[in-house]
Parts: structure tokens; sequence; C-alpha cells
């Protein structure tokens, strides 16, 4: 469907006709229109319960990190934790979306995230007892990929059960305001505890804070989207979301700036232990600081596309922040200033914020609710298996080339490949 259901089209037409007028901010401007999604009672229950769970996700993330590259000293395990994580999004991504489309929303994501709270469990009683080793990590973080492949698309789709259309991009800004703010501050109260407490405490703190979404889950009377009575094969429901992918231009486009990114810019976060420890000359606590300045920025960007997503071509803001992140990208290589890198990081954790709001944004406007669960599987497959490679990928060049020009590296690759997209497609700074 490349049209929006309401009165002037999201794509405006090549000859011109029936050009959307956006609405001025100066006159419509309310500070109740960047928190409009909460005043639905099962989004605000969830937004809060999230918050909380995501507050000790981003702990153990940042305790995790910082563990492996104490235990083996490598910037390429780093790496070969992050791809395990990703190897299941590689094989059951697409079976994940039909799962999405065909069952109970609500239902698959208490399964997938009290399976995530198990594993959290079984990492803090490895470290707490002593016996972990790295082959552990590999498999806890392949068993989270899995929990993370089924609950991606159906928490994605789900949004659509919990507000009205209207207020879709609203809450999916929303979603990324209380993402990144779990990012800016969960990290580093992870690098704090660390530095005093060691790993396991953080590990624990995320096992307990499962709970919050769980609880929240339970309590939502949410009254699930009908779904088709006659199924398919799952290989035939797959060929279908491929064919309506591949039909739609424009959402094949985000999905492949969702690509470009995942691959060459969000794995930059892989190297920050090394990067703390070999450039900065930090710590911990370091890694903690950087990983919370990326959230930060993210979170205040985040917070401005909420606030102004209808009053600007959103198109072509995410035109401009596709170019912009390759050039933050290649300053921050060059840069060994503490206080500067964390600047670079909020600037950059901002941009890339924008870029994945807008693109899922403008995706979940776009679609058909008949393959909403298999287009959003396509999207988070974008992120979930492409990132764990770029992890791979800067790890395995980090090691051969060294850190610094690794991320340069991965720098001039973004900047040539969001060139030719924003070329290939000239309309996307035209969407509205």
């Amino acid at each position: 469907m490349s049209e929006s259901k309401t009165e002037y089209p999201i794509i405006p037409p090549e000859d011109g006709s029936a050009r959307r007028i956006l609405p001025s901010i100066k006159n419509n401007f309310r500070l109740k229109n960047t928190f409009a999604a909460l005043r639905h009672r099962n989004y605000r229950i969830w937004f809060w319960g999230q918050m909380i769970s995501l507050f000790g996700s981003w702990m153990q993330n940042t305790a995790l990190a910082f563990f492996v590259y104490e235990l083996t000293k490598s910037p390429a395990f780093l790496g070969y934790v992050g791809f395990a994580g990703g190897i299941p999004a590689w094989i059951l991504t697409f079976y994940a979306g039909v799962a999405a489309d065909r069952f109970d929303r609500r239902k698959i994501l208490i399964y997938t995230q009290s399976g995530m709270m198990f594993l959290s469990l079984i990492l803090s009683l490895l470290t707490i007892t002593g016996i972990i080793e790295s082959w552990h990590i590999l498999l806890i973080s392949a068993g989270m990929g899995t929990m993370n492949t089924f609950d991606a698309p159906a928490r994605h789709a789900f949004v659509n059960e919990m507000v009205p259309r209207e207020d879709m991009v609203n809450a999916i800004a929303l979603n990324s305001t209380m993402f990144n703010t779990a990012t800016s501050i969960g990290p580093a109260l992870g690098g704090i505890i660390y530095a005093l407490l060691g790993p396991a405490a953080c590990f624990v703190i995320n096992t307990v804070s499962f709970m919050a979404v769980l609880i929240g889950l339970l309590r939502m009377n949410v009254k699930p989207i009908e779904k088709a009575k006659e199924r398919n094969s799952v290989f035939k429901d797959i060929k279908e979301g491929f064919g309506y992918l591949f039909a739609q231009k424009t959402i094949m486009a985000f999905v492949l700036i969702v690509i470009t990114i995942s691959l060459f810019g969000i794995s930059l976060v892989t190297i920050f232990p090394a990067w703390a420890v070999n450039i900065l000359s930090g710590d911990a606590t370091t890694n903690g600081f950087m990983q919370s300045a990326r959230g930060v920025g993210a979170v205040i960007f985040a917070l401005i596309i909420a606030t102004v997503n209808k009053y600007v071509v959103r198109g072509r803001i995410l035109s401009y922040a596709a170019l912009a992140v390759p050039i933050v990208i290649i300053v921050f290589s060059f840069n060994r200033s503490f206080v500067i890198t964390l600047l670079l990081l909020a600037l950059l954790g901002g941009l890339m914020i924008v870029i994945y709001n807008l693109c899922n944004g403008l995706i979940q406007t776009l679609v058909d609710e008949k393959f909403r669960g298999r287009i959003m599987s396509l999207y988070t497959f974008s992120f979930l298996a492409f990132a764990p490679l770029g992890s791979l990928l800067i790890g395995s060049e980090a090691e051969l080339v060294g850190i610094p020009t690794a991320v340069q590296i991965n720098g001039i690759i973004l900047l040539l490949i969001f060139s030719f997209i924003i070329y290939r497609f000239p309309r996307l700074k035209k969407i509205i």
C-alpha cells in the first residue's frame, strides 16, 4: 500500500498534484503532542514497564562487553559475541514475522521476555559461582538472539494494537526515547556498579528488571487484531512478504538504509571497550560513559522527532541524517579527547535514532496491515542480523588494521552507500 489512509498521500505524486500542506509548528505546537501516545492506558503500561526492563538490559550489555574484553583481551572476540547473537536472526526472522501475523502478539512477548529473564539468570549464576567461560557467553548470546528474533517483530507490530493510527509515529518516537533514556543512564550505572561490585551485580539487576515488563504485559487489556482465518503454508506467507516488499520501492529503500547503518554504523559500539582502554586509557567506567553519551544524544533527538514529526518533510530529514552519520564517524576516528569523544557520540546517537525512528515510523504508516508482522520482521532482520555481522567485521578489522583505521573504513563505506541510495531513490527526500 503506497499511500496512507489520509486525505493527502504521504508520498507526493510526481506531477505535484494533491500535495499535502504541512501544518505550521509555530501555530500548532503543544507540549502534550510530544507525549500523545501516553494518553492510551495500554501503551502507558507498556512504556514504563519496558523502560525499567531496558535499564537492566543496558546495564548487562555494557557490563558483559567489558567482562568479555577483560576475559579475552580481544576486539575480535567482542565481535564473535555480537555475531553469535545475530545467527538466530539469519535463520528464524521470517518465521518470527509469520508468527507475529498469525498469533497473539502480547503472548509472544510474554514468552520471549520470560526466556530472556531465564537466560540472564543463568548468566548471573555462572558469574557468581566463578565457573563462567567464554563459550558460555557465546551460547547465552545466541539464546538471547533467538528470543530477540521472535520478540522484535511482535514488539514493533504490537504498537499498532496499543495506539490509534494518528499516534503511531509518536508512539514509535517515544519507544525510542524510552530505549535511549535507558541507553543514556543504564551503561553509566552499569560501569559504576561493575567497578564497585563486579559484573555479576549487573546481571542480577537485569534478571529482576524483566519482572516490570512482564507484569505490564499481564495487566494489559488488549483486544488482538483479528487474524486471517485461512492460512497459507509458512513458506507461502514468507514468499508473499518478500513479494510485497519488492513491490513497494519506498519501503525497500527504508530497509536498505537500516541494513546499511546496522552493518557499518551501529556496530561501532562493539569496539567501545577496546576504544576506552587502548585509545582513551580508561576502564569500565569510561566504557559506560561512552555508551551513555550515545544514549543522551538519542533521547534528545528522539524527543525532537516526537514533537515535530507532523510539521517537517521527514524524507528530507532522513536523507540529511544519513549523510551526516558517516561524516561524524570519520571525525570520531581521528579524535583522542575524552570530552570531545562524548560530544561526538551524543551527536552520532542522535543522528542514528533519527534514521531508525523515521524508517520505522514511515514503514508502519505505509504498510498494509495484512503484511505488518512480516514486513516488521524484515525491518528487525535488517538490524538483528546485520548489526551482529557488522560487529564481526569491525572487530576483525580492528585486529588487522587497528581500531581507528577500522572506524575510518566503516565511515567511508557508509558515506558511499548512503549517497547511492539517496541518488537511486530521489523521491525519498519528498516523503512527508
